[in-house]
């Protein structure tokens, strides 16, 4: 399983989604995932919007597998029903 996060510097959520990969990577060995800071790379809310294909509010944006999920209280909701951890 593959993850990518996009998120910005200083977003609490975004915080905790890689808190949570990173808890997933030491568990897991099918784990991996990519934090993607949108200010560093140059990434707008429109880019964005393009990649999910709806519009976006709120950061981060979190892809499984290229899947798009949703935000922090997705991803965490997702591991929960699948028993991740």
């Amino acid at each position: 399983m593959h993850v990518v996060i996009f998120g910005r510097p200083g977003c609490p959520y975004c915080v905790r989604a890689k808190q949570l990969s990173d808890q997933l990577t030491e568990k897991r060995d099918d784990f991996s995932y990519k934090y993607v800071d949108i200010y560093e790379e140059g990434i707008t809310k429109a880019d964005l919007e393009k990649t999910v294909g709806k519009p976006v509010e709120t950061v981060p944006q979190i892809f499984i597998d290229k899947e798009h999920i949703g935000g922090c209280t997705d991803f965490e909701a997702y591991v929960r029903e699948n028993g991740l951890l």
